[in-house]
Parts: C-alpha cells; sequence; structure tokens
C-alpha cells in the first residue's frame, strides 16, 4: 500500500512513491508537460505530469483539472531547488476528489473589497496561507514563553461591567437588567490574578468600537496580557523585550518557509532578537521630532502614525517611549516618583512604520490617588470597588503590558495591512463573512 503523506513531509520522503490528497492551486501545461500548483494545507508545492509516462487519456484529465478541484495524487517525491518549498512530486497517477467549477479567486489581480468579500477563500492563496502559518507559530511560541517563564494563563471575561481603557469605544449589551460591555482587556482582572498566583498572563479576544479605517486598527483582536506582582518598570520591560525577542527567533527557527513565500528577508528580522532595545523618553522624542521639523505635535500630545514611524526608524529597531503625559494615559498607571505630569509607563515601537506593538506600565498602588484618578476619569466607584479593594488588602508594586497580536504578525510577516493577519477580520463596516 502507497504511504499517504502530507507535503510538508516531502523532505523526509526523497525517492519513496507516495500519496498526497490536495487542492489544484494553479497549472499550466508546456506540450507534453504539465506543471499542477497543489497545496494541501500545509505547504504549496508543484506535480509534474509527463504525457509519455502516463498516457495522453490520463494527461488530458490532469491538463484540464479546474482550480480548486481536489484530487488525490500519487508519485515520487523529488527534489525541486527551484521552488520555495524546495521539492515536488512526479505524478504517476490522479483521482479527482472533488470538483471545482468557476473558482472566483483567479490568477489574476482582484480589488481588496472583492477579497475581502471572498475571504472565506482568500485563506487558501500562498500568501495568505503563510501569514497564517506564522500566525500559529506566534500562538505557540507565546505559550511556551510564559510556561517557560513561570506564568500562570487565567482567563478573563468577555463580559465585563466596566472599562479599563476609557467608556467611548465600548460595545455595549443588554445584561438581563443591566448594561455590560464587549471587553477591551483584561488588564485589570489580571492584575486581581497576579495578586493570587504571582505572574499570569492572559490570552484571548479583545473589542474596541473605534470608528477607525487605518492598517493598524482592527475591531476585534487578540491580546496577550501578562501581569507581575512585586515587579517594577525596569524589570517589566526586560520581560518585555526578550519575549519579542523570543516571539520574532522562534519564526525564523520555525518558518523559513513561510517568510520566502512572503518574501520576508530573515536577516532583517535578526536584528530585532538583539538586546536590549534602545530607549528613549517621551520628552526626549518630543525634542527629537521638533529637530527634524514635526511642527504638528506639542508635549502632552499623544503621537501618530508618522511621528511613532519616524522615531522607530531613526533607531532601525524596536524602541521603549518612556513617560507619557498622565493626562493622554489610562487611569490606573502610576505616577512617576518625582514628577506629577507623567506616567511610568512605556510603549515598544516597531520599526518599519508598524507603530505600537506593546504598551504597559507599572501599575497605581495608593489606594487614595487611584480611587481619584477614578473619579477624575468620571467612572463609577462602585463598579470599581473591587479593583480599589487589591489596594487594601496587601498590595505591592505590579506591572504588566499589553501586545497585540495582530499588529505583532503584521510587522513580523512584513505586510501593508492588519485586516490580512486575522483569519476573519473585524472592520469598520465589515461583519462578512
Amino acid at each position: 500500500m502507497v504511504k499517504r503523506i502530507s507535503i510538508i513531509d516531502s523532505k523526509d520522503n526523497v525517492g519513496q512513491t507516495v500519496t498526497i490528497g490536495a487542492w489544484v492551486a494553479n497549472k499550466r501545461s508546456s506540450g507534453k508537460i504539465a506543471f499542477l500548483e497543489l497545496r494541501d494545507g500545509t505547504a504549496y508545492f508543484q506535480g509534474v505530469v509527463v504525457k509519455n509516462e502516463v498516457g495522453e487519456e490520463f494527461f488530458d484529465v490532469a491538463k484540464n483539472l479546474s482550480q480548486e478541484t481536489s484530487v488525490l495524487v500519487t508519485g515520487e517525491i523529488r527534489e525541486d531547488k527551484r521552488s520555495h518549498f524546495g521539492y515536488e512530486i512526479g505524478v504517476t497517477s490522479l483521482e479527482v476528489v472533488g470538483e471545482s467549477q468557476d473558482y472566483p479567486i483567479t490568477p489574476k489581480e482582484h480589488g481588496t473589497d472583492f477579497l475581502m468579500d471572498h475571504r472565506h477563500l482568500w485563506l487558501r492563496s500562498s500568501k495568505q496561507h503563510a501569514i497564517m502559518l506564522i500566525r500559529n507559530e506566534l500562538i505557540q511560541a507565546i505559550y511556551r514563553f510564559y510556561d517557560e517563564n513561570g506564568f500562570v494563563k487565567i482567563d478573563p471575561p468577555i463580559l465585563t461591567g466596566s472599562a479599563p481603557e476609557g467608556t467611548t469605544d465600548l460595545f455595549e449589551t443588554n445584561y438581563f437588567d443591566q448594561k455590560a460591555y464587549l471587553s477591551q482587556s483584561g488588564q485589570l482582572y489580571m492584575e486581581a490574578a497576579a495578586m493570587a498566583f504571582g505572574k499570569v498572563f492572559s490570552f484571548g479576544p479583545t473589542f474596541r468600537a473605534e470608528k477607525s479605517k487605518t492598517r493598524r486598527h482592527l475591531i476585534e483582536f487578540w491580546m496577550i496580557e501578562p501581569e507581575m506582582a512585586f515587579c517594577h518598570q525596569e524589570e517589566s520591560l526586560e520581560i518585555q523585550e526578550k519575549f519579542i525577542a523570543y516571539l520574532v527567533q522562534s519564526v525564523l527557527d520555525n518558518c523559513a518557509y513561510a517568510l520566502k513565500v512572503l518574501d520576508r528577508d530573515p536577516e532583517i528580522l535578526k536584528k530585532y532578537t538583539k538586546l536590549p532595545y534602545p530607549r528613549i523618553t517621551y520628552d526626549d522624542a518630543i525634542a527629537l521630532l521638533k529637530e527634524n521639523n514635526f511642527t504638528d505635535i506639542e508635549w502632552g500630545e499623544d503621537f501618530g502614525s508618522p511621528h511613532e514611524t519616524f522615531i522607530a526608524n531613526s533607531f532601525d529597531q524596536p524602541v521603549f517611549i518612556l513617560n507619557y503625559p498622565k493626562a493622554v494615559k489610562p487611569f490606573y498607571m502610576k505616577l512617576h516618583p518625582t514628577r506629577k505630569d507623567v506616567a511610568i509607563c512605556a510603549d515598544l515601537i516597531a520599526p518599519e512604520g508598524y507603530g505600537e506593538i506593546i504598551g504597559g506600565s507599572e501599575r497605581e498602588t495608593d489606594y487614595d490617588r487611584l480611587l481619584g484618578e477614578i473619579r477624575n476619569a468620571g467612572l463609577s466607584e462602585e463598579e470599581y470597588s473591587w479593583y480599589l479593594d487589591l489596594r487594601k488588602y496587601g498590595t505591592v508594586p505590579h506591572s504588566g503590558f499589553g501586545l497585540g497580536l495582530e499588529r505583532a504578525i503584521t510587522w513580523i510577516c512584513g505586510i501593508e495591512h492588519i485586516r490580512e493577519a486575522i483569519p476573519f477580520p473585524r472592520l469598520l463596516h465589515r461583519i462578512y463573512p
């Protein structure tokens, strides 16, 4: 009986006759040879059908296969150094499993709206497939990193009664006889968990009702939010940079094929594994921008995309921007010990124009000060009473941060728009498919 394998296993079966279940992504013929671009979910590679070896009837079937028809192909695995994958199959027999007629995404160029309307099919394309392979690798690496560093995974609720990041971008829903919101962050719950377990992290979906159409924003995305008890900001920054370097190295180690498909230069990514990352204060970042003729920003304002891009490109590596004005940051961030106008916080800005990928801070531990910040933000003292309890019963210095998974994927893959970093993106005015 001929062994059934996946395309990804071809390297271990060179010279062997095997059977592979696949779809025909594309095809071309050259006289007496037909070339089938085959995919099976693990990789893409080429099937070669030679007329003189298989006969005219079989050859006609092969060269007339329609796009996305599913097949079982049998043949010998050979090396193919000209391809991204490096292997091909010399097809000697073929069985059609399911025909495909008039597949809508042809090899020609299509507009973004058309591709998004057919996202359920667009995922089959080689580039989208490669992005999802890297997404999967990053997810696995995230769990490995936190397991190796002694963190406990805690799952915060998705339905909440309060808003850690402010109330302007929440999805509201009815929760029986009261209002509830889709979570925009699990951070406050992670702070509670850190007081029980020491070092914790969450990894789950979050929702922001931002009316934004930039290439960096999604309505629904996935966040990784660690929180650490007995931890000041400096230690948190060290964990953050080790975390990012670990993720990049994991992709370099395990996703060479996907990086080739995306034409992403591994040498560029290798730079991002070198630690420590550079750091610049918000004050110095404003001065840097002013020195380079940015007249559209003043001290006290948050950075926009052009500002972040310039700052990051000045270092050619991920860069921490430290100690933002308290007025542009959430209520829970701890005040700087020698300045009342800035918080102990940092954003990690990715190079190449990809902007913020991590935001973090040391958390306020003083009960009265935190209560004042909650009141100043116009939030309900009653709704945050449980959060204030954490400062009443054995408070300790603690810090944490959040990484947006899709922003990290967009940067590591070197793609232009965040919509390609998630299987089924939710964007402004788009919830289909």
